[in-house]
């Protein structure tokens, strides 16, 4: 009787392995995107630092931001199943 009573349930998770996998690869190409953000700035105001507009923080970070966001939808959107 017991066995009865008991409800089954099947978990299953949202995502599937390769998902996550993916989506940890998205994080790693933001988090490098905005350290190579970081930094070019002076430690005294008066003085201009033209660092801050190099290609790396101009060009470069802003992009792999960008492509780790894509990298991101498509975690989301990839089927589990495969």
């Amino acid at each position: 009787m017991e066995k009865d009573n008991k409800k089954t349930e099947n978990t299953s998770f949202l995502f599937g392995k390769r998902n996550y996998i993916i989506m940890l690869i998205g994080l790693a190409v933001i988090a490098l995107g905005f350290i190579l953000m970081a930094g070019g700035g002076s430690d005294d105001p008066n003085v201009f630092n033209p660092e801050i507009y190099s290609w790396r923080r101009i060009r470069l970070a802003p992009t792999l931001v960008i492509i780790g966001l894509g990298i991101e939808i498509y975690a989301i959107l990839a089927n589990p199943k495969k």
